[in-house]
């Protein structure tokens, strides 16, 4: 049975991924067309048979695995620019609070490593910057990644509006979810993606919002776009889906069993 999540927020703090432990009990599932973004190409890799020597164990394999994971410029495709910060700290974990602000905190002790890194597409003539954002994060066992996953819908939920930092805030939300499986899903154990509106002190709005994760296994992949003036929804969906997929594929080559 497939449900489709609908608020008024968003919920990637700060482009990045979500907080402390995901509780499953949560999990919802959405039908593909309800009306939040595409998910990863059919071209990204369908669920993965992992070598279970190649998992990450340690802080120091976690790390060095997200560093062969997560996104770069030309996983979104041509023109896009790393952004200043370009990497958020290892030690960096976003939380929502209960006054519906995001606020960075110590990663849950579930997490091996997790990583950011801020990107954009720059603004031209008639055109504001596109602003876009990975995350990967590397939990200590699958339920782990599981609870995350299934807790951002309740973020979702319990806050009709929510703020990134000063002067930013994220609403009008539509989410899904999707077991992988469900819909023709086959690229990860749990997918979910949100769209919403943007809106900030630096480029107005409200603009397009799309954030997209995905759960392989012990891990979480998040992609995050902003949109800004004269950029269209297709423009914004489309960046964030090739970096999905580039991730999920680039997961797969470093986790994989070798024939």
């Amino acid at each position: 049975m497939t449900v489709l999540l609908a608020g008024c927020s968003g919920h990637a703090a700060d482009d990045s991924g979500n907080a402390e432990k995901r509780d499953a009990s949560a999990s919802a599932r959405a039908s593909a067309d309800g009306g939040a973004a595409s998910g990863p190409s059919a071209e990204a890799a369908e669920t993965l048979d992992p070598d279970p020597a190649r998992l990450p164990k340690t802080r120091a394999a976690a790390l060095d695995l997200i560093g062969r994971v997560i996104a770069e410029p030309d996983s979104f495709g041509p023109g896009v620019e790393k952004r200043s910060p370009y990497e958020s700290g290892p030690d960096t974990w976003p939380v929502l609070g209960k006054d519906c602000v995001w606020q960075q905190q110590k990663p849950a002790h579930s997490v091996l490593a997790t990583l950011s890194r801020s990107f954009e597409v720059p603004a031209e003539a008639g055109k504001g910057p596109v602003r876009l954002a990975a995350t990967v994060t590397v939990h200590r066992a699958r339920v782990d990644a599981a609870w995350e996953v299934a807790e951002s819908i309740e973020e979702s939920m319990r806050c009709p509006t929510q703020q990134l930092r000063e002067g930013e805030l994220i609403g009008s939300l539509v989410a899904g979810a999707l077991f992988g499986g469900e819909a023709n899903q086959n690229n990860s154990d749990d997918f979910l993606s949100e769209t919403g509106q943007y809106q900030s002190s630096e480029v107005g709005g409200p603009h397009y919002y799309a954030w997209q994760q995905a759960q392989v296994q012990q891990f979480t992949l998040a992609v995050t776009g902003k949109g800004a003036k004269g950029r269209t929804q297709r423009e914004v969906d489309d960046l964030v889906v090739q970096a999905q997929a580039a991730m999920l594929v680039q997961l797969r080559s470093a986790v994989e069993k070798q024939s």
